[in-house]
């Protein structure tokens, strides 16, 4: 049987999350996330985040969240600042552009952008006195942990906020991968961080732990409003919230989420030792789930005898591919595929 690495959402959810689900099936709660579980799951992510004054919504996938969310802030005039490489970029099939919202792209040789790079396209736009023929910066976006496995650090996210606040933008983080980014080696950033660094933010569910589902945090208040009206003319508002809720609830109990982003990170540290023995060369240097080495197409074809994983770019004659971990990766597996490296 194929072990697969290619991503990390091959697999369905965590025991705790089935036994509550299988627990509560027959219970009768009201719909659209209005459910006993939803507002208790919210509760826990607030009380955790310290940020009793957010609102929290529950949506089912990551493109969907970040739709809904930034379709709800922008004006039609107005356009989103990411990295070239960011997901909603590279792999959302152009949905936030299908609303009529412009994205000015910054080029990222690791999936980050830089609060100078921010600024210079803001004050570019603000300081023009003919400025309104253009499309006015209104959001900025970025991933934590980015598309290549990269982490911002604590002051990183202070510089970008603070150019967002002068310049009257928004701050908006994927979080799709949240939990292994701040498991991650090195990061010095804590979830209760996150509502004094940015406007917004969502915790990933799918690729974390649950069947599906991701957890919006809005904090500034001018993009609370009616947001549930976003929510149902987007698709976003699941009739059977509490199967949303129910997942959060579980995965904010008891500290199960960073326990299981902690194995994670720590299976990918191990690839990536076993890449780095071998004398390969890693893409990015990412601390997360995600490890992209750089293998000639023989190493490749070798090691797709036995393991999936995913094609990532050229790299001159070589491919850099990808290899994910994730909450329910095999340690066993895992050590096979370090024994495999070592005999490439």
């Amino acid at each position: 049987m194929m072990i697969r690495f290619e991503s990390d959402y091959t697999q369905g959810a965590v025991p705790e999350i089935m036994d509550a689900l299988v627990k509560t099936n027959m219970e009768m709660t009201p719909g659209y996330g209005e459910d006993e579980y939803c507002l208790k799951a919210a509760e826990k992510i607030k009380l955790e985040a310290e940020c009793e004054n957010a609102d929290v919504h529950f949506l089912v996938g990551g493109t969907q969240t970040n739709l809904t969310f930034i379709s709800s802030v922008m004006r039609p005039y107005q356009a989103v600042i990411c990295a070239d490489t960011g997901h909603i970029n590279v792999h959302e099939c152009g949905s936030i552009e299908a609303c009529g919202t412009k994205l000015l792209q910054l080029p990222s040789a690791d999936g980050k952008i830089g609060a100078k790079e921010i600024e210079k396209i803001a004050d570019g736009h603000f300081s023009d006195p003919i400025r309104e023929h253009a499309v006015q910066p209104g959001l900025v976006y970025i991933s934590f942990p980015t598309e290549n496995g990269t982490l911002y650090s604590k002051k990183e996210l202070e510089e970008i906020y603070r150019v967002c606040r002068k310049y009257g933008m928004l701050l908006y983080i994927d979080g799709a991968r949240l939990g292994y980014g701040l498991a991650s080696k090195g990061n010095d950033l804590e979830l209760k961080d996150f509502p004094l660094l940015c406007d917004a933010f969502y915790i990933g569910g799918t690729k974390v732990g649950a069947l599906f589902g991701e957890a919006l945090v809005i904090v500034n208040d001018s993009c609370k409003r009616d947001f549930r009206y976003m929510l149902k003319q987007k698709g976003a508002m699941l009739a059977k919230g509490r199967l949303l809720g129910l997942q959060f609830d579980a995965l904010f109990t008891d500290g199960l989420y960073h326990r299981i982003s902690r194995h994670a990170a720590l299976l990918a540290q191990k690839i990536r030792k076993a890449f780095e023995d071998k004398g390969i060369e890693l893409l990015y240097d990412s601390p997360t789930n995600q490890q992209f080495p750089v293998l000639t197409k023989e190493q490749c074809d070798f090691l797709a005898g036995e393991f999936a994983f995913s094609p990532w770019c050229k790299v001159g004659s070589k491919f850099a591919v990808r290899f994910c971990t994730s909450w329910a990766t095999d340690e066993k597996d895992v050590e096979r595929l370090v024994e495999a490296i070592g005999n490439m």
